[in-house]
């Protein structure tokens, strides 16, 4: 039998823990997804995040975890009862071998990710958790994330951008996960323009400045193109 194996502190089951199987049971789970939720999003923040924790001298195998199965409940996905409840993350974990308090650990860094509970002041503890926060929302930041609202909009029959309707100002926690954006610009003033100043690691921040110039350099492209000097001069405020 191979020895345990101390991880950051905490104990992870050498003869039974099988990160692979955490990433196929996500694979199996989110590869149809067409939203830009899917399991090619997963992969790129499990790689950032990985790149951060290891700047930020975070665990690594407590990252690629939490960054795996970040999105397995999401509830734009599977609704707020699994968001609640995390059930398929903890059965993922069960069936990876992950034991207390591994599995714990990374149970309760994932219900304190997301951008709607940032807005209620709830942010991860963990330096790890704090890795993953940033490469999640550097990922809707940037190509990849102008892409994935792009994605979203078309999988939900919503428009990218309609120049009668304007964007709606800073909104709650509450207004965020209730309210319908109208449109993919509409989100992206609502939260992507927002996000590099939720960071928690100085490695995020300076992604995240680098992709917040791309997305505000698309945008103000579109707007120049579209005679729409209206959001391109709301745009100045955010850049």
């Amino acid at each position: 039998m191979p020895p345990n194996i101390l991880f950051g502190g905490i104990l992870l089951r050498g003869e039974k823990m099988d990160i692979n199987a955490v990433k196929e049971q996500v694979r199996l789970l989110l590869d149809s997804d067409a939203s830009g939720h899917g399991f090619d999003h997963v992969r790129r923040v499990e790689a950032l995040a990985l790149s951060f924790a290891r700047k930020e001298n975070a665990d690594e195998t407590l990252t690629s975890l939490i960054a795996l199965l970040h999105d397995a409940d999401d509830y734009k996905l599977f609704g707020e009862e699994n968001e609640a409840s995390l059930p398929n993350a903890r059965r993922i974990l069960t069936l990876a071998g992950a034991e207390e308090p591994t599995a714990g650990k990374v149970i309760a860094e994932i219900k304190r990710l997301g951008y709607s509970k940032a807005l209620n002041g709830v942010r991860p503890l963990t330096p790890e958790g704090k890795c993953v926060s940033d490469a999640d929302m550097c990922d809707a930041l940037g190509a990849n994330g102008i892409l994935r609202t792009y994605a979203f909009g078309a999988k939900h029959d919503r428009p990218f951008y309609l120049p009668e309707i304007a964007p709606r100002e800073e909104l709650s926690a509450r207004e965020y996960r209730a309210g319908e954006t109208a449109t993919g610009v509409g989100h992206m003033f609502e939260k992507i323009l927002r996000l590099k100043n939720y960071m928690l690691t100085s490695s995020g921040k300076t992604e995240a400045e680098t992709r917040h110039r791309a997305t505000a350099a698309f945008l103000d492209e579109l707007f120049r193109e579209e005679n729409d000097e209206n959001l391109r001069k709301k745009l100045q405020s955010y850049t």
